[in-house]
């Protein structure tokens, strides 16, 4: 009943006329703050694609491509970064992006009580005014990950007065420099997004407004793409594919995903899983293939890394383990707590909520005894910093280079570091492959990264996942990409 009735809501709303030219997008959840600076949430990253251009975007193939920054080079040391601007770039507020506006932009990143960004560019020593479309950004050691940085938050730019000029509203009105400007944000409801005339690359933007709307229930969000209220749905649930790509007025596109879902676990004093062994146990209780074919209808990858199975970072010789029960049953008996008891957190999405369900009874038939949390997401985020949790099934949405896949959970200073992991081993392996640029050895290094964490299990990574995205068949011009995100160049709507 509650399904039909949130449904109808969205039914009747005055949203719901397609005016020509809007796109009305369902998100999986409302975003934290739309702050490049403050925010920590996938589905944030998916309002940004369309408001906050970055000094570099990536491609298909996970490569990088120019955005804001035309070119970059690093020097013969690798202890700096040159980047050229764009020429004829502006902020939603009339603005110039100019180098000193991306220098003032880095700087808050770097330095602002509020930004979260801080880990990201910690190597970085100074930026510097080179001319005004050339920046340089001199760097304390070798950091190979920089311009993985400079493709997401960290990179995007907004424009200095705005930020003097709002302060702590910066949220509430966004002034970058993409193709769409913030116009409206109701929590909860909808968040909406005009086209910005003064785009850089005004020509390749088709759509006048694009409409979110947070529908945090998958079969909602599905009845309202098949009753034509919404035009595109993202994380589909797996289960729903079938449905989709059995109506002809919609498509199902499916694309391998650097994302995945880990279960972030709590390391502090007196937490039930503080005790190695019992982590340990945890894991061994838990079948990753069975996970995946109860609750994602077999259509998502099990693993055990923060890199996929398969990919340039995947450490071949630590193959997802299978379940043990034995094994875990064993381990709790030897820490002298047969039947540790602990509480899951996690979203209130069905997916997410039946992913966790399944793990509380695999545990439970180890010994365990599991509660479940159900939040809604901003709540679960706050609960991650505020260290209010035992274990956390979290949503990470995947980065092209390693470092942006571990660090920011594992390293001392990671900015969702939420379980206190503190390795001095993992941080010197850690510092030493941000230094170095070649492929094959950032690969051992990686792969060494690899056995520390999967020996102590701060997190236990359960599955990768396929975006799923459903569209009416009137959308035309969508590219699906590996980081999940809706890139809106080329997009329309059709009558």
């Amino acid at each position: 009943m509650r399904r039909i009735m949130l449904a109808m809501l969205l039914l009747l709303s005055p949203l719901a006329a397609n005016a020509g030219g809007t796109l009305r997008i369902g998100l999986n959840e409302d975003p934290d703050a739309l702050d490049p600076a403050r925010g920590g949430s996938f589905v944030g990253r998916l309002v940004f694609a369309a408001t906050c251009d970055k000094l570099v975007d990536t491609d298909q193939n996970n490569g990088f491509v120019p955005q804001l920054a035309t070119s970059w080079s690093w020097s013969a040391d690798n202890l700096a970064l040159t980047l050229t601007l764009r020429d004829g770039v502006r902020f939603q507020d009339g603005e110039p992006l100019d180098a000193e506006a991306a220098r003032v932009n880095l700087e808050r990143y770097r330095n602002a009580p509020e930004s979260l960004r801080k880990g990201e560019l910690k190597p970085v020593s100074a930026v510097e005014v080179l001319d005004p479309k050339t920046i340089r950004l001199q760097l304390a050691q070798p950091y190979a990950p920089l311009v993985a940085a400079l493709s997401d938050r960290a990179g995007m730019m907004i424009s200095p007065k705005g930020i003097a000029r709002l302060g702590a509203r910066l949220a509430d009105e966004l002034p970058c420099a993409g193709p769409f400007k913030l116009t409206e944000r109701v929590a909860q409801d909808r968040i909406v997004v005009d086209r910005f005339p003064g785009y850089w690359d005004a020509g390749s933007i088709k759509l006048d407004r694009v409409i979110y709307q947070p529908l945090p229930d998958t079969t909602v969000r599905l009845v309202n793409l098949q009753a034509g209220q919404l035009d595109m749905i993202e994380r589909m649930g797996p289960t729903d594919a079938a449905q989709v790509k059995a109506n002809p007025k919609l498509r199902l596109i499916a694309q391998a995903a650097l994302a995945y879902y880990t279960l972030a676990l709590n390391l502090a004093e007196g937490s039930p899983l503080h005790d190695p062994a019992v982590r340990e146990a945890l894991e061994a209780s838990i079948d990753r293939e069975a996970l995946n074919q109860v609750v994602m209808d077999g259509q998502f990858i099990p693993s055990n890394q923060f890199e996929a199975p398969g990919s340039r970072y995947y450490n071949a010789a630590r193959p997802v383990p299978p379940r043990d029960l034995a094994r875990a049953k064993a381990l709790l008996a030897r820490t002298g707590t047969p039947h540790p008891a602990f509480t899951i957190t996690v979203g209130n999405q069905p997916v997410e909520s039946q992913a966790a369900q399944v793990i509380q009874s695999m545990a439970s038939e180890a010994g365990f005894e599991v509660k479940l949390r159900a939040v809604e997401a901003n709540t679960l985020i706050a609960a991650g910093k505020a260290g209010d949790f035992h274990a956390l099934l979290a949503i990470w949405s995947g980065r092209v280079d390693p470092d942006g896949n571990v660090s920011i959970w594992l390293a001392s200073d990671g900015f969702l570091n939420w379980g206190k992991y503190n390795s001095p081993k993992f941080d010197d392996i850690l510092r030493r492959a941000r230094a170095v640029t070649d492929i094959a050895a950032r690969q051992a290094l990686y792969r060494d990264l690899t056995d520390v964490y999967l020996t102590d299990r701060p997190h236990i990574v359960l599955y990768h996942l396929k975006w799923l995205w459903g569209l009416s068949d009137k959308v035309s011009g969508f590219a699906p990409m590996p980081d999940g995100l809706i890139r809106l160049r080329g997009v329309a709507v059709g009558p």
